[in-house]
């Protein structure tokens, strides 16, 4: 059985072409499902919504913080693959006791395609994830960031109020469309922020996004609000923060959104 590193610098031993995969990620899942191991998928999240065929026919073992072990050795996975900032570190220590888990740990596009890289390497799909990850970089050679640069709020949560901050993958995915977070100082990732400190913060454009809280139209005249005269703007947060296949189409919605 190979020994493989994962992007936390954990050996691994990984069968060959493993053919009983669970996927704890979202994104991760639609990644595998792009790399044509559809099929070789026996478990996933109740998050992992995409493709709509996998949520529909693949065994889910909880959510990604909270993983259903006893319904993970009934799949008898040869492969678990997790995130270091989705799933929970007691669940991945559990987990490893009993079955192969490789870990992504991304925090950049180009941790991104690491990933995908290494993930094809494990499961035999090394063509595959090589055009993948040549066809994202690509894609990312066709964004056109925003000259002159605005300052920009990226918020994830509601009551309380959390942000997109220092280290995180859409902080990285904002700094490629030209815009400099104004929550990227401090140590926080996703730290909570009150009322008066986004006013304070007075970002040129404040972006509301689709998960995992879902905002709606109707918070905008909230943030109004709070910050009187900026522009809010509903944002799609899967491709601000899926790092798999989904990056394919992220350039191109991000030059729509600050363009348009």
């Amino acid at each position: 059985m190979p020994t493989v590193s994962d992007q936390l610098g954990r050996t691994v031993d990984v069968p060959d072409h493993p053919q009983r995969i669970i996927s704890l990620v979202p994104s991760q899942t639609e990644l595998l499902h792009d790399l044509g191991l559809g099929e070789r998928m026996v478990g996933i999240t109740k998050f992992c919504i995409h493709p709509e065929e996998c949520f529909r026919s693949k065994a889910r073992v909880g959510g990604t913080k909270k993983i259903d072990i006893e319904k993970v050795r009934a799949l008898k996975p040869d492969l678990i693959i997790g995130n270091k900032e989705e799933n929970e570190r007691r669940d991945i220590l559990a987990l490893e006791q009993e079955f192969p888990v490789w870990m992504s740990d991304i925090r950049d596009l180009p941790g991104a395609l690491d990933m995908i890289t290494r993930v094809g390497e494990i499961t035999g799909a090394q063509e595959k994830a090589k055009a993948l990850a040549t066809g994202i970089v690509q894609a990312f050679g066709t964004l056109r960031p925003m000259d002159p640069t605005y300052t920009v709020a990226y918020l994830i949560w509601r009551k309380p109020f959390m942000v997109a901050g220092h280290g995180t993958f859409i902080n990285d995915m904002l700094r490629r469309c030209g815009l400099q977070n104004v929550f990227e100082a401090g140590d926080a990732r996703y730290p909570e922020i009150t009322e008066q400190q986004l006013a304070e913060a007075d970002p040129d454009i404040i972006l509301l996004s689709s998960e995992p809280y879902p905002f709606k139209e109707e918070h905008i005249q909230d943030i109004n609000m709070i910050c009187p005269g900026t522009p809010v703007r509903m944002v799609d947060g899967e491709l601000f923060s899926w790092y798999g296949s989904r990056l394919l189409h992220a350039p191109a919605y991000f030059n729509g959104l600050f363009k348009g």
